[in-house]
């Protein structure tokens, strides 16, 4: 209902603009919170593949013949760890249910990053460690950023 005030000038009732308007989560918690967890994942993922390689996993993909070097288990980890927090970012500013979207994207993501050591045409040792080695920062990463998103969003 409008009402006059004393100068005769009609006034539309007043809204509370903040409950009418969806307010926008900032990253910036999340984003601190994946960089740690990415700064878990990294070396507990190499140390990981370190052990591996001490009990005869020689890493060896027959395709480039070459063994994977420690130091790209730590790059590659980062690197996906990076783009992980870049997933819930976008999907915390752009979704409605962004922990569960982000669960099902990333878990998909890591569902199809298996299949490259499956079809590699490495040992069985080397596939299976390969299978891990994704799997592990996998469990670092996507449950502490999933519970980091539902902590934010209403």
């Amino acid at each position: 209902m409008n009402s006059v005030h004393e100068s005769g000038v009609v006034v539309a009732p007043e809204t509370d603009r903040a409950s009418s308007v969806r307010s926008i989560p900032r990253p910036r918690g999340l984003i601190g919170v994946g960089l740690v967890a990415a700064l878990v994942a990294v070396p507990v993922t190499t140390l990981a593949a370190a052990l591996a390689q001490a009990v005869g996993v020689d890493f060896e993909v027959p395709d480039g013949g070459e063994a994977i070097p420690l130091s790209g288990f730590a790059v590659v980890t980062g690197f996906f760890s990076v783009v992980g927090i870049v997933i819930a970012v976008v999907l915390l500013r752009w979704s409605a249910r962004p922990a569960v979207r982000f669960v099902w994207v990333t878990v998909g993501l890591t569902a199809i990053s298996l299949v490259p050591p499956l079809l590699a045409g490495a040992d069985a040792a080397t596939t299976i460690a390969l299978i891990g080695l994704h799997v592990l920062p996998a469990t670092v990463m996507i449950p502490t950023l999933a519970r980091c998103l539902r902590s934010r969003t209403p």
